[in-house]
């Protein structure tokens, strides 16, 4: 489940860039920031204290883009409590009343990208247990083999402070929406994994979420309607392609991307300073 990245962010993320997002199907105009995050966001990601265990502050750097938790204007067709996951914006909903919704960052791994449609929400647990699949000890024997009886809960487990556990007719699906013992992921793409979130998020979004409660996974086609066309820039965040000009649109458009590839690192245990480990 769990490549993550080794970069660390560059201070050109942090300059004052605002793009307007425009979505393709009519609703309302998003916007969305590479500026630095305003004291209030920082604050709500402040280290906390869950059952005994203190969870780190997020660094500020990567409170940037679409990673933030914010409250937004929501025009989808979803009724209220319902999960709504767009792997290709990398954003997470919880639909609210009103027309609203409580937006998260995420990251996405390749099991993440692979799962569409319809699910619930039927079990929640607090620090749960990691067991690398095995598909992943086989593919990768030297990363996961260790960790082929099991990770127990806690700040170094790739699954984070909670897990909520994805069923479809009454069966584990084995997609999963959890934290991340490395923040740098999120926002970002990553080779393996499901959806995670800040610690700080999963915290959040666990008290808001019953067993029961109703996930959609977008489509692209979906995505497109309801986010407008992003793309990847070269610090692995989603961006509006509207964001540049058009001649950097068309290029982008024929495939043609004038920057590197961001790339995940392969690791489990996470490291701050080198952008490392994670789920």
């Amino acid at each position: 489940m769990f490549f993550t990245a080794r970069r660390t962010l560059h201070a050109t993320m942090l300059v004052a860039l605002t793009f307007a997002l425009a979505a393709c199907g009519g609703p309302p105009q998003t916007t969305v920031t590479m500026t630095g995050p305003e004291p209030e966001v920082v604050a709500r990601y402040a280290a906390v204290e869950d059952n005994g265990t203190l969870i780190p502050a997020v660094n500020p750097g990567y409170l940037i883009g679409q990673n933030a938790r914010t409250r937004v204007a929501y025009a989808g067709s979803e009724r209220p409590g319902t999960v709504v996951v767009d792997p290709h914006a990398r954003v997470l909903y919880y639909v609210d009343e009103g027309g609203t919704a409580m937006r998260y960052g995420i990251a996405v791994g390749r099991e993440g990208r692979g799962f569409r449609g319809s699910a619930v929400i039927s079990v929640k647990r607090e620090w749960p247990r990691w067991t690398p699949t095995r598909n992943m000890i086989r593919t990768d024997p030297e990363v996961y083999g260790p960790y082929a009886a099991g990770l127990p809960g806690g700040i170094e487990n790739p699954l984070g402070a909670r897990a909520l556990y994805l069923y479809r007719n009454g069966r584990d699906t084995y997609y999963r929406i959890h934290g991340t013992n490395n923040p740098s992921t999120i926002g970002r793409a990553t080779s393996a994994g499901c959806i995670r979130l800040f610690n700080q998020d999963i915290l959040d979004l666990y008290e808001r979420v019953e067993p029961g409660s109703p996930v959609k996974v977008r489509t692209l086609e979906e995505s497109l309607a309801m986010e407008g066309e992003m793309v990847e820039n070269e610090h692995g965040l989603m961006v509006p392609l509207s964001s540049y000009p058009p001649e950097v649109q068309a290029e982008i458009r024929a495939g043609n991307i004038p920057w590197p590839k961001f790339t995940a690192m392969l690791g489990v245990a996470a490291d701050e300073d080198t952008d490392a480990g994670g789920v």
